[in-house]
């Protein structure tokens, strides 16, 4: 089946979303909420994951406070956008439904991985589950996978495709364990029936 995303977009997005990015942060908007985020749970710099990156908007933030970040789309024109924003970083065009982990130093290679921005939902029909066990499988022992996404549909015709129980059922079957969730990026307390979640999520140690 085609990704949710490109069949909704055309993969040709990208210079639209950088654009409306520039023009929230140029009206004082808070663009930073998810790299925060990611950051607070992060004690030292650590190597981290932005799994659908986009524009790159979280991952640079996250590159600035210090951290050693890898952005992954499947859309080569948000992906273009990352790399004009910053040509350091880097940047790999994938799918997440069938991500190669080499590109990106390979499986265990990460202390977190984070797919905000509405990932979740933009993926390929019936790939959720296998998206998860896949970013599990990029985490070093200890390492947190954080996603954030609409349980009630996102912009761009994307319906909510996959649930809080359906989310949670993936990750376990991951072998991830659930530390906490949040009905938003600024840590609103979850409330079940909560149109939006924030759920982080550890591979453990042993």
């Amino acid at each position: 089946m085609t990704n949710r995303w490109l069949a909704n977009t055309g993969g040709t997005r990208g210079p639209e979303y950088a654009e409306r990015f520039r023009r929230l942060a140029a009206e004082g908007r808070d663009m930073h909420g998810e790299a925060r985020f990611c950051d607070a749970l992060l004690s030292e710099p650590a190597r981290v994951l932005d799994a659908g990156c986009g524009t790159g908007r979280v991952a640079i933030e996250l590159a600035r406070q210090g951290h050693e970040v890898v952005g992954v789309d499947l859309d080569a024109s948000m992906l273009a956008e990352a790399e004009a924003a910053a040509p350091g970083l880097t940047w790999v065009l994938d799918d997440l439904a069938d991500l190669d982990p080499l590109p990106l130093g390979g499986r265990g290679s990460f202390d977190l991985v984070v797919a905000a921005g509405n990932v979740m939902i933009f993926l390929t029909p019936g790939s959720e589950a296998e998206v998860v066990r896949t970013l599990a499988g990029m985490l070093k022992p200890g390492g947190i996978l954080v996603a954030g996404f609409s349980l009630a549909g996102g912009p761009d015709g994307a319906g909510a495709t996959i649930g809080v129980d359906q989310y949670e059922d993936a990750c376990a079957a991951a072998g991830l364990t659930r530390r906490t969730r949040y009905a938003g990026w600024a840590r609103e307390p979850w409330i079940d029936g909560g149109d939006y979640l924030v759920a982080v999520h550890a591979m453990p140690t042993g």
